[in-house]
């Protein structure tokens, strides 16, 4: 089997390190196991994505020296395909309308903090919007919150770790509903990022995924789908952060930490490297 890796960044802003540690270090393991590399443009948040950000990943990765497949993956094309995909698992999603607003399920106080934000508390599962067949032929339902409560067999999972944390880590199906929750899988016309995400991973062959530790909990997520939607989990990779002076998460809106900074300033490919450890 190929060793498939890929790097899938929002263009919402510019690149910053680390967006060019993740795809370097996901370009740098495919070519070590003679593999293939891809890039996928992740711009279902239409509101902030801009094709100026988007050539700039373009010209930011050829300046790194990254080469991808030909073949770039835009899921802004791909909406009709997540929304079948979904549909065809609608009973074990356990799939639900939700009329709730971010500020209604952060009214209620007791709604703890999860993966996904806060958790959902159920308001909608079951009253008058929960998903029917008939459902499905309402042209409304394509602009609306579609929640999902799974309904599967199993009661734990887990999924290999073999480079970063040389471990497998495990958890059970009760863990994943009281600290995750009811995960939205659609928003008001778009798919929503997890859903997208394992679905696009499952079409380009990914078998390994490279990507920041703080994505970890929502990889739980993303093996969950995967189950309902019967689709392979690939291996995932959770590196360590970059961090800015202050010790906090680099952001789009830092300009000042985006490669396209670093290259006015006189920097080469192998200044980046060796500012972010991979030399």
């Amino acid at each position: 089997m190929t060793f498939i890796t890929r790097f899938a960044p929002s263009p919402t802003g510019p690149m910053h390190l680390g967006h060019a540690y993740s795809a370097m270090l996901a370009y740098y393991i495919s070519q070590e196991n003679d593999g293939d590399f891809y890039l996928r443009i992740e711009d279902l948040d239409q509101s902030r994505a801009k094709i100026q950000w988007e050539e700039q990943i373009y010209e930011d990765l050829s300046w790194l020296g990254i080469k991808w497949n030909k073949t770039v993956l835009r899921q802004s094309e791909r909406l009709e395909l997540y929304f079948t995909e979904m549909l065809k698992k609608a009973e074990n999603f356990g799939l639900f309308i939700c009329r709730c607003s971010r500020g209604d399920i952060a009214s209620i106080t007791s709604a703890p903090h999860g993966a996904d934000g806060l958790v959902y508390p159920g308001t909608c599962r079951n009253g008058k919007h929960s998903f029917s067949t008939e459902m499905r032929k309402n042209p409304d339902l394509l602009q609306s919150n579609i929640r999902m409560h799974p309904m599967l067999d199993k009661t734990s999972f887990n999924f290999q770790e073999n480079i970063f944390r040389k471990s497998e880590p495990a958890f059970t199906f009760s863990e994943f509903k009281k600290s995750i929750g009811d995960v939205v899988l659609w928003r008001r016309g778009y798919a929503a990022y997890h859903l997208a995400s394992v679905i696009d991973d499952a079409h380009q062959g990914v078998t390994d995924v490279i990507r920041g530790e703080d994505l970890f909990e929502a990889t739980k997520i993303h093996v969950v789908i995967q189950n309902v939607l019967e689709l392979p989990t690939p291996k995932y990779h959770h590196h360590r952060l970059i961090l800015d002076e202050a010790g906090h998460r680099l952001a789009k809106r830092s300009d000042a930490q985006s490669i396209k900074t670093y290259r006015a300033l006189g920097y080469t490919p192998e200044d980046i490297r060796e500012l972010l450890g991979l030399v």
